[in-house]
């Protein structure tokens, strides 16, 4: 199995290189190629075989990755482990050019999650997603990923002298206050579709061609293992790549096995999972069906089979923090590099229950793996994650863990180096 420190540079790269939900699917594409997985198609028929490696996309943001086992899937059920793709961020607008009256030009955007909106100033940010433009089919435009990947734009704070209240407790107007501040408007840089022509320019496509785009801000510089001892991940987007990269890397390096294993990676959780390929769309169910299909088993068949099979749900877990330990619960204290967390809530905003953290905390002794619990002051709801969303749509018996973090949702967030690689070996021993 691969060290820690060697996880964790890996785990630093792929943030770096997926700085949207479409080059972290890109990527996952890359590792799964790499271990010869086979890609299939939604629109065609599927043939599988016991022991076949084999991954399928959705809106190029969101993949399910899936090796078939070789028992009866009835009784084996399916393994499964969740996460999402995409982070808080913030999107550029459909007309993003925005000239004020002293030719500053600067682009229109709206946040994307709930990023903490200071930490995205005085930021080198670049851009990066996909752009779409015509085609022969008109209900098939062809779409291509960019990444802008140099210091284009930046968010700039007002300075202490003209808002002197700032340190007091400053409330940001997404609409004026986070706004990236592009160039200024001179002869020799005009305002008018420049957005368009540096996007034409870097994919070789004509402007007139080009008739949308998603596309998303984002951290430019690179994250970085930090402490006395580069014990710590600072990084962007840890949330909710980190669970990303284990959950596939794990999968990767399974052995054949009979429990039919599965890797699902949605998109859109930071904004509700309310999308085709989000948690609270019928993705999840399909690929289970189909594959259930697939191997020649019935409808009743397909029922056993989610009887017998168990999700781990993984994201980002809350770690106490060193300045503010009031905000946590006052007997359930998880820690960085204390070890991977189950999340747990009286409200049920995580899936968790005695029984599924049983089988979680059993995976973790058997890898030789540290756990810790998380649960929410009472004074605070907290957030949620794709746990129960699926499980309204699959009835599995379900676990939500995470790796502890600090600074959730910073445009840095940080987490362990012994988490990042204890979650891999606990799911690696979920897969074996």
């Amino acid at each position: 199995m691969i060290s820690a420190t060697k996880f964790a540079k890996e785990l630093i790269n792929f943030c770096y290189d997926s700085p949207t939900s479409y080059h972290a699917v890109n990527n996952v594409k890359k590792i799964l190629a790499a271990k010869k997985f086979i890609e299939l198609d939604e629109a065609s028929d599927w043939s599988l075989e016991p022991n076949g490696r084999y991954y399928v996309t959705r809106n190029d943001s969101a993949i399910m990755a899936f090796v078939v086992g070789t028992g009866s899937l009835p009784q084996t059920g399916f393994r499964i482990a969740a996460s999402h793709t995409d982070s808080p961020s913030f999107r550029l607008k459909p007309n993003p050019e925005w000239v004020s009256k002293d030719c500053y030009l600067r682009l229109n955007t709206e946040a994307y999650g709930g990023p903490i909106l200071s930490t995205w100033l005085d930021r080198p940010l670049g851009i990066a997603g996909r752009v779409t433009s015509r085609s022969a089919d008109v209900f098939k435009p062809l779409d291509m990923l960019i990444n802008i990947n140099r210091p284009v734009a930046i968010i700039p704070n007002m300075a202490v002298h003209l808002n002197t209240k700032i340190n007091d407790g400053y409330v940001y107007d997404k609409q004026t206050d986070t706004l990236p501040f592009l160039g200024q408007v001179s002869n020799k840089f005009e305002a008018n579709g420049y957005l368009q022509n540096v996007l034409a320019a870097a994919l070789e496509v004509s402007p007139e061609d080009i008739l949308d785009f998603d596309l998303f801000m984002y951290e430019f510089d690179k994250g970085a293992l930090i402490g006395p001892n580069f014990e710590y991940i600072s990084s962007s987007r840890i949330d909710n790549l980190q669970a990303v990269l284990s959950t596939i890397t794990a999968l990767c390096n399974s052995e054949s096995k009979n429990a039919t294993c599965i890797a699902a990676c949605f998109d859109n959780e930071e904004v509700g999972s309310a999308s085709r390929q989000g948690a609270g769309s019928t993705i999840l169910s399909d690929l289970l069906e189909r594959i259930n299909l697939s191997l020649n088993h019935s409808r009743t068949d397909y029922f056993k089979t989610l009887a017998n099979s168990f999700i781990i749900s993984v994201d980002g877990a809350h770690a106490v923090h060193p300045n503010i330990k009031e905000k946590e619960d006052p007997t359930t204290r998880p820690v960085v590099n204390g070890g991977p967390t189950i999340k747990q809530s009286g409200h049920r905003t995580y899936t968790s229950d005695s029984v599924t953290s049983a089988v979680f905390k059993q995976l973790c002794e058997k890898a030789g793996v540290k756990y810790q619990c998380f649960v929410n002051h009472s004074s605070t709801k907290g957030g949620s994650t794709i746990g129960p969303i699926s499980a309204g749509h699959v009835s599995i018996p379900s676990v939500d863990v995470g790796v502890p973090m600090l600074a959730m949702h910073s445009i840095r967030e940080l987490c362990g180096v012994k988490d990042n690689h204890g979650m891999l070996l606990a799911l690696a021993e979920f897969y074996s």
